[in-house]
């Protein structure tokens, strides 16, 4: 039987490997309509790769590629220090944590190539363009940190300023007779800037069914403003122990407008020191030319004159 078996199976691969090479080929019309068809989808693929636009030709895959290099070299921890920036910084629109780790591998190559680039035009020395190009790789790989810190201090300080007065119409709507999240949703209409979208974000998180104390958190995290962290405390502390909600708001307000008063004092008591840059290096200057030049002048035609 298995001689009989392997004798079958010897004969239907004798029968298929003759099949394969008895094919008939495709000959004259049909053998062009086949290189035209062949022609064809080639063709409709160029057409549809020459369609695509250069950010999804070159960008995208570029940014893929770095983003995997991003991430090998930040670490695994690294996106959560990125996404408290980013919320620290407002979440600019566009900029995600996978777009913040692919932009610091792209600064980090293309500015050193530049400056090499530069340098070599300007024939300048070979230590110093690989020392610039340290520079440019170090401020290339954390220029995006530096922007979202930028954008951070910016925030926090709009933030200092409208605070007091968006508790102030929180506290008069609630006097007023409305309810928290009346009065929460009164100030996210009537104010603009960083704390009306911090808290039309807490009114859409509370209508999402999450709890009032929950959600004061969330935006406490949100923000680097000690004034908001307080007055966020203040806040959860008086939902936690039944406080009258009027009444911690009419002390907090209180306490941040002081605080506001305290910071405006403090930001005009800097001016003199941070003017004195450039009044030394470019006001003075300029002034003794005007003033002393004429003086000089005829000092030295005098002495040219004996």
């Amino acid at each position: 039987m298995l001689l009989l078996l392997a004798f079958v199976l010897i004969l239907l691969a004798i029968a298929a490997a003759a099949a394969a090479f008895t094919k008939e080929q495709p000959r004259g019309l049909e053998r062009a309509l086949q290189a035209l068809e062949q022609s064809g989808i080639a063709g409709r693929e160029m057409a549809e790769e020459a369609d695509r636009s250069f950010a999804d030709r070159v960008v995208q895959p570029m940014q893929a590629r770095a983003l995997t290099l991003g991430r090998r070299v930040t670490g695994a921890d690294k996106a959560e220090r990125i996404r408290s920036k980013l919320d620290f910084a407002g979440n600019p629109r566009g900029w995600t944590i996978d777009r913040v780790i692919s932009l610091k591998v792209i600064c980090a190559v293309v500015l050193p190539i530049c400056v090499i680039a530069y340098g070599a035009v300007l024939s300048l020395a070979p230590t110093t363009i690989l020392l610039v190009a340290g520079v440019g790789l170090v401020l290339g790989f954390f220029g995006p940190d530096l922007y979202l810190y930028q954008c951070a201090a910016k925030r926090a300080d709009q933030i200092k300023k409208t605070l007091a007065d968006a508790v102030d119409l929180l506290t008069i709507s609630v006097e007023a007779g409305l309810g928290f999240d009346a009065a929460v949703q009164q100030v996210a209409r009537n104010t603009d800037g960083p704390i009306a979208e911090e808290f039309s974000r807490v009114l859409r998180e509370m209508q999402l069914g999450m709890g009032r104390a929950e959600a004061m958190r969330a935006m406490g995290t949100r923000t680097n403003v000690e004034d908001l962290h307080a007055f966020v405390g203040a806040m959860v502390q008086a939902d936690a122990f039944g406080i009258p909600i009027g009444q911690v708001l009419r002390v907090q307000s209180s306490e941040i407008r002081t605080k506001r008063r305290q910071y405006a004092e403090e930001k005009a008591q800097q001016v003199p020191v941070k003017i004195m840059i450039p009044l030394i290096l470019f006001i003075l200057p300029c002034l003794f030319v005007v003033v002393m030049g004429p003086a000089v002048l005829s000092a030295m035609d005098s002495f040219n004159g004996q």
